[in-house]
Order: structure tokens, then C-alpha cells, then sequence
């Protein structure tokens, strides 16, 4: 199965502009390609009941993230720090890449 080309990977700083944490920034921690949602760090938090385990003995209430949809994602231009769209282009080595709409630099 091919893989999709998404305009969001790991370790991108995203902004949100859909949603309750509409404005807030963030680092993408995991993509799931296969859902088109991605996990951003300390975006969309929920409470989870967990049994004690070995990570967590004491179990309890755990407060993580759950995956938000990337529609509701922009990445955050490397430049200017705001949300700018993605395009993608060949560089000088014919490898392509992807860059920022609004100032026109690469993301690495």
C-alpha cells in the first residue's frame, strides 16, 4: 500500500485554527496517516481512567492527547512564526521538498 503525502510530519510546529485550542501552537508528536489525524503536543487533552500498570502504578485520572484531525492544522512558517499553507517543489538535487506559501523557505 502506498504511502500518503501529507503536509504535516513529525516534529513540525503546527498552529490549530479549528477548535477548542483554535490559536495555540504546538509540536506533532505522531501522524496517523491512515485516520488523517495527527497527535500534537499539548492540544486537544483528555482524561483517561487507567488501572495501576507498571507505568503507572498509582493508576488514577491521566491527562493526554488525543489525535485532531490535520485539516485543523497549519504548519508555522520557520521565518515570520505564523501559519502559512504548504507547497511542495524540487530542490537544486531534484529531491522533493516541502516549503512555505508565504515567505517562500524550505522546511526542513
Amino acid at each position: 500500500m502506498m504511502k500518503k503525502k501529507l503536509h504535516i510530519k513529525k516534529g513540525d510546529t503546527v498552529y490549530v485554527n479549528a477548535g477548542d485550542d483554535r490559536g495555540k501552537k504546538g509540536k506533532v508528536l505522531e501522524v496517523l496517516t491512515d485516520k488523517n489525524r495527527a497527535i500534537v503536543e499539548g492540544i486537544n487533552m483528555v482524561k483517561k481512567h487507567t488501572k495501576p500498570n507498571a507505568k503507572h502504578p498509582q493508576g488514577g485520572i491521566i491527562e493526554q492527547e488525543a489525535s485532531i484531525h490535520i485539516s485543523n492544522l497549519q504548519v508555522v512558517d520557520p521565518s515570520s512564526g505564523s501559519a502559512t499553507r504548504i507547497g511542495r517543489r524540487l530542490n537544486d538535487k531534484g529531491k522533493s521538498v516541502r516549503y512555505a506559501k508565504k515567505s517562500g523557505e524550505e522546511i526542513k
